[in-house]
């Protein structure tokens, strides 16, 4: 099965950057799109962006639309995510995920990375 490792997460002033990375490694020849999720403490996990791994076609949350940018490396397996004019709500543990193809679900998820914005 596949195994995704996030890394980059930090503290960050509100206003500033960050690019979160995640590796994947084991079956991802047959990833069908990429995804982050965050979740902030006492709130549910939420959807921020994904990513097709074929064509690169992206789709973001309303919340980071112009903000946040979502990319892949195909060659490295590995998906990334800049974050830019950051903000405290934006504080939470970000998680990457994989869709195989095939599948209708996120079936793989990584162990999390945590980004914190102060204000």
């Amino acid at each position: 099965q596949v195994h995704l490792v996030e890394s980059g997460g930090g503290l960050v002033q509100a206003g500033g950057s960050l690019r979160l990375s995640c590796a994947a490694s084991g079956r991802s020849f047959s990833t069908n799109a990429m995804a982050w999720f965050r979740q902030a403490p006492g709130k549910e996990r939420g959807f921020v962006a994904v990513i097709t791994w074929s064509i690169g076609s992206t789709y973001y949350a309303d919340s980071v639309k112009g903000r946040f940018t979502i990319s892949r490396d195909n060659a490295k397996d590995t998906v990334y995510l800049q974050m830019n004019s950051l903000k405290p709500e934006d504080t939470a543990v970000y998680y990457c995920a994989s869709q195989p193809r095939g599948s209708a679900n996120y079936d793989y998820w990584g162990q999390g990375t945590q980004v914190t914005v102060s204000s």
